[in-house]
């Protein structure tokens, strides 16, 4: 196993990293991380890189995600979902489903949102998190969110069942919060699952289970090649010698035109070497490179 990019199907009650040390250990403690994170109360997909694929999780992040939430009305909570204690209650109006999506229809776009306490930010070298259970409030700046859909998937009760697809640093908590305001009322997220994250939308995901189950078969998961994500990026055939000079962290020029961007680079066998940027007059530096011959892509993986 060289790596790859393995999208796994968190299960509620662990935490992104706890679920990462697992996927490692079945690995056999090869270098890993998770793209985004999800909270212990969240399922879904997390996308994880493996070995040499990690060095493109940075083209992964900033991709848009879908999470279907319950929003559970009438109180609010010290985190904003279920795993904190009620800090405050309200009545809940009469709803109609009408009038929700009317509602929601305000939030669509882009706007400003302000991160909450319970959260991996830091501030002072401290996670948030932290002074948050210790009491502790700090103010934060507020970061601009864009929302692209917003949709009522069901109304029962005195809870709402919505999908959002959003921007990279939208908190759901501190959505679901606002929009139990918007609607009259205070509320915390009771129930979180990540659909999918882009490009991902269309893929099918593992579970632990199943993970364990192919290793116990000494059989490994099929996974992502790392070039998979970056499809939207100019592909760059390099000949033998220039492919030698990329790997030895030197310039080349390829010829190309166009402005300034980011490129993948194969070598002459459709071999994925790594990202480049290209200037926009004919010349490809190496950005990211990986460790070859221990390259990602398939044998006989094509560059499209």
């Amino acid at each position: 196993m060289q790596g790859g990019i393995l999208l796994l199907d968190k299960p509620r009650g662990l935490s992104s990293n706890a679920v990462l040390q697992r996927v490692r250990t079945l690995f056999l403690r090869i270098k890993a991380g998770h793209v985004g994170s999800l909270d212990p109360l969240a399922t879904g997909m997390l996308p994880i890189c493996l070995g040499e694929a990690t060095k493109v999780a940075g083209e992964i992040v900033g991709g848009r995600k879908c999470y279907r939430f319950t929003i559970e009305l009438g109180n609010s909570t010290t985190t904003g979902d279920a795993e904190g204690e009620v800090s405050a209650v309200a009545q809940v109006p009469a709803l109609e489903p009408a009038a929700v999506e009317a509602v929601l229809e305000g939030f669509v776009g882009v706007s400003e949102q302000v991160p909450p306490m319970y959260s991996a930010l830091k501030h002072a070298g401290q996670p948030l998190y932290r002074l948050a259970r210790a009491g502790v409030s700090v103010e934060r700046a507020p970061r601009t969110i864009e929302l692209s859909q917003l949709r009522l998937s069901s109304l029962s009760g005195t809870s709402l069942t919505l999908e959002v697809l959003c921007s990279k640093g939208t908190y759901v908590r501190v959505l679901a919060q606002d929009i139990a305001a918007a609607v009259g009322t205070l509320g915390h997220v009771s129930a979180l699952r990540r659909l999918y994250v882009e490009p991902f939308q269309s893929e099918p995901m593992h579970t632990l289970e199943s993970l364990g189950a192919l290793a116990a078969q000494g059989t490994q998961p099929q996974l992502l090649p790392a070039d998979w994500p970056l499809q939207g990026l100019p592909a760059v055939r390099l000949a033998a010698a220039q492919a030698r000079r990329v790997l030895q962290g030197q310039s080349i020029a390829w010829g190309g035109d166009g402005g300034p961007s980011r490129v993948r680079l194969y070598d002459q066998a459709g071999r994925f070497l790594g990202i480049g940027d290209a200037d926009g007059h004919g010349a490809v530096r190496p950005r990211r490179l990986f460790n070859w011959p221990a390259a990602l892509s398939p044998p006989g993986h094509e560059a499209p």
